[in-house]
């Protein structure tokens, strides 16, 4: 699957799930605190940006911190029961007319699942292979729509569910 991630975010950005290839951190570089719960998964990340470990769904920063929050293919690593609250966190931390980027994979049944990525990130290409192995996988786009409205946040722009999950939500100004 091939995703081509362009530079076009202003401002300051809370990756969450930051570790690992740390794609958004590598994009963006100094404009992005990544953080990840997993302190291996941030010493793998490339040093391009900020990089703390936190827990998504208890985040250390003020109200209305960031101008974007973003979710690169981390969701699907979380337990299901975590993501409303990682979702509210996501929208408190973001500022009146800020966005929360989310990018996922549809799944359809339980463990094991695989996806293998192309990501195109202006240019440099990086191949990567996510999967998990959890009871509770299933996931799509209407199940982090329902989140997103129930955090305040609104959906913006179109919304991708095949081959992969895309959605882009602002909170009102």
């Amino acid at each position: 699957m091939k995703i081509v991630l362009q530079k076009e975010l202003q401002g300051k950005i809370l990756d969450i799930g930051g570790g690992g290839e740390g794609i958004i951190g590598r994009l963006y570089g100094p404009q992005v605190i990544a953080i990840d719960y997993r302190q291996d998964e941030l010493d793998e990340a490339p040093a391009s940006c900020e990089k703390r470990l936190m827990d998504a769904t208890a985040l250390d920063f003020a109200d209305n911190t960031f101008d974007h929050v973003t979710a690169f293919f981390t969701m699907m690593f979380m337990a299901k029961e975590s993501h409303a609250k990682a979702i509210a966190e996501a929208a408190r931390v973001l500022r009146p007319g800020g966005q929360l980027h989310i990018w996922d994979v549809p799944m359809e049944t339980a463990s094991p699942f695989l996806v293998d990525l192309e990501i195109d990130l202006a240019g440099q290409l990086i191949r990567t292979t996510y999967g998990v192995g959890k009871a509770d996988a299933q996931q799509d786009a209407a199940w982090f729509l329902a989140l997103g409205e129930q955090s305040g946040l609104q959906p913006v722009g179109p919304v991708v569910d095949n081959p992969y999950i895309e959605l882009r939500f602002a909170k009102s100004p």
